[in-house]
């Protein structure tokens, strides 16, 4: 598969379960990946060191804390010097902790506000730095580029780890809207909207709550990281005319 040869794609948060599969993905259908990492760099130099790779591919491991701008900056510049250019960016950096929904006092305003800037004003500050970078690429190559945002269906269930996450997600929804009108022609920006994923995190968790969540989806699973992957790869290679949507990875579960 080579439909993204000549490409360079960059994933923040690439070394996570959700992550890895889609830089994986990226990998197999041609593309050069960037694996973002914040503090993950060990697991993110052993996932560039497994993808595949083909006739004029290359990966690197490349520092993306999304909340530190002037850190995105500099990522920026490493893309450009080492590629020099950016077709797809993938924001997959994101955090959460369990807080019941009822627990006011749980959810305090360090949580809150760190849930926040990573989950939102992370993907826009990670678009902003290499916005120029996508924009230049788009001119040249004669197609737009691509951002895709990692949401949850969190966003329209309002259900999840904590009403901070749910609301950081439907905040990422909206923003992939905004930004899609407001970067048109040259960039098209999407959200994959996943259900539960089924990464090592989850499946270290407590047996009888993950099978109840499957139970409530109508597919009766949760999601595959490599089911998102998938979702991902085919807003860039096969839904070239879609921007400003949310698309879904789950299993039908908003109709339980």
């Amino acid at each position: 598969m080579s439909a993204l040869a000549g490409k360079v794609a960059v994933v923040t948060g690439g070394a996570g379960g959700i992550g890895a599969a889609i830089c994986a993905g990226l990998a197999a259908a041609g593309a050069s990946v960037g694996v973002g990492y914040n503090r993950s760099q060990g697991p993110a130099a052993e996932l560039v060191a497994g993808l595949a790779r083909g006739a004029g591919q290359s990966h690197a491991a490349l520092r993306a804390p999304v909340t530190d701008s002037a850190a995105l900056a500099a990522l920026a510049g490493a893309v450009d010097a080492r590629w020099g250019r950016c077709d797809i960016v993938v924001n997959c950096a994101g955090t959460t902790r369990f807080v019941p929904h009822a627990d006011l006092a749980g959810l305090d305003d360090a949580l809150f506000d760190e849930i926040l800037a990573t989950n939102v004003r992370g993907p826009f500050a990670v678009l902003r730095a290499l916005h120029p970078l996508l924009a230049r690429t788009a001119a040249t190559a004669g197609a737009p580029g691509l951002v895709v945002n990692i949401s949850s269906i969190a966003a329209v269930t309002a259900m999840g780890s904590n009403v901070a996450y749910c609301a950081s997600k439907a905040a990422v929804d909206n923003m992939t809207k905004s930004l899609a009108r407001a970067l048109a022609p040259a960039v098209r920006v999407l959200s994959v909207s996943p259900g539960l994923a089924d990464t090592e995190f989850v499946k270290s968790l407590d047996p009888a709550w993950r099978d109840e969540q499957a139970a409530r989806t109508p597919l009766q699973r949760l999601a595959l990281p490599e089911e998102v992957a998938g979702a991902v790869i085919a807003a860039a290679t096969h839904l070239t005319f879609t921007t400003g949507a949310v698309i879904p990875v789950d299993g039908g579960r908003p109709l339980a």
